[in-house]
C-alpha cells in the first residue's frame, strides 16, 4: 500500500520552537553569511557490496543543531559516523565522494583520524561509562591523547563536567564508581567525556532514547546549551525532540537524502509529500 492510497485523518503538525533565521531551498548551500564547519558532498558509502547512502550533500553550520530523522534502516547512524570515521571500524566498507571538515575532506589520503575524532567527538546512543570513577572517565581522553599536564587534569575535569551539567551531582563523588551514576547520568558523563579533548564539532547517535522523560529533558536543555559553543548533529527517532532542540532537520529515506531545510519548516510546510507523511505519522 503507497502512503498516497492512506485514508488516516490529518494529524496535528508539530510546531518548532525557537525558529532560525531562513536558510536557501533544500539542497542547496547556505547563504555566505553561515560558516559551513561539516560538509558532505555526494557522499556514497557502501557496506560490502551493498550500498546504505546514495549521493548525500549536506552543508552544516557552525555553533548549530541539525536533525537527522527517519524511518529506522534509513541510514541516519551510517551518515553520522561517516562524519568522523567511525565507519572506519567496520571491515569491508568503502566511502566514495567527500566529508569536508572547514573545507578539507577527512578521507583524504594522510589525515590522522586520531586528530581528527578529537576535532569530531560521537555520543552513542547507549552510554558506555568505562568501569572507573567518575573522575577517571572524564579524564581518560586526555590522557591517551596526552592534552595538559597531570596537575591540570582535575580543572579540566571539572570545566567538562560542568559544561555537561553534572558538575553540581557529582562534585563530592569524584573517586565513586560511574556506573553507581543513574541512566541519565551516565550518558551526561559520556559528553563530559567527549567534551573533555574540546572538540570542535559534537555528534549525537539518539543519546535519550533509552533515558526517562525527566533525563531526557536534561539531556535536551543540555544540547540547547553546547550549541553555543560546539557544532551539533543528532540522529533521532522522536519528532518532538527534533523540533525543540534543532535549528535544521534532514530527513532521509532509504539511504538517501530527501530534504534539508529550517526545521520550522520541515515540520509546519515541508517540500516533499513523503517528508509530511512521515512527520504525521502516516508512516515509519
Amino acid at each position: 500500500m503507497t502512503t498516497e492510497s492512506m485514508t488516516m485523518p490529518e494529524p496535528t503538525k508539530i510546531e518548532a520552537p525557537r525558529p532560525a533565521p531562513p536558510p536557501p531551498a533544500p539542497g542547496a548551500r547556505p547563504v555566505e553569511s553561515e560558516v559551513i564547519r561539516v560538509e558532505t558532498v555526494g557522499l556514497d558509502f557502501f557496506y560490502g557490496k551493498t550500498q546504505a547512502l546514495f549521493d548525500v550533500s549536506l552543508a552544516v553550520p557552525e555553533k548549530s543543531v541539525t536533525a537527522l530523522i527517519g524511518p529506522s534502516g534509513c541510514g541516519k547512524s551510517t551518515f553520522l559516523r561517516c562524519l568522523n570515521r567511525m565507519n572506519d571500524l567496520i571491515p569491508d566498507t568503502r566511502v566514495e565522494g567527500q566529508v569536508l571538515l572547514d573545507g578539507e575532506d577527512i578521507y583524504a589520503a594522510g589525515r590522522d583520524v586520531v586528530a581528527l575524532r578529537r576535532r569530531v567527538g560521537l555520543v552513542f546512543q547507549k552510554s558506555n561509562p568505562f568501569p572507573k570513577s567518575i573522575f577517571e572517565n572524564v579524564a581518560y581522553g586526555l590522557r591517551i591523547n596526552g592534552i595538559g599536564r597531570r596537575s591540570e587534569l582535575p580543572e579540566r575535569v571539572e570545566n567538562a563536567l560542568k559544561r555537561a551539567a553534572l558538575w553540581d551531582e557529582v562534585k563530592d563523588r569524584l573517586r565513586a564508581p560511574a556506573l553507581s551514576l543513574s541512566g541519565g547520568q551516565q550518558q551526561r558523563l559520556c559528553i563530559a567525556r567527549a567534551l573533555a579533548v574540546e572538540p570542535e564539532v559534537l555528534l549525537m547517535d539518539e543519546p535519550a532514547s533509552a533515558l526517562d522523560p525527566i533525563a531526557t529533558q536534561k539531556i535536551e536543555e543540555l544540547i540547547w546549551e553546547l550549541k553555543r559553543a560546539y557544532t551539533i548533529v543528532i540522529v533521532t527517532h522522536n519528532m518532538q525532540q527534533a523540533a525543540r532542540v534543532s535549528e535544521r532537520t534532514a530527513f532521509f529515506m532509504m539511504g538517501r537524502l530527501v530534504e534539508h531545510d529550517r526545521t520550522d519548516k520541515i515540520f509546519t510546510n515541508p517540500g516533499q509529500r513523503v517528508t509530511e507523511d512521515y512527520i504525521t505519522g502516516r508512516f515509519g
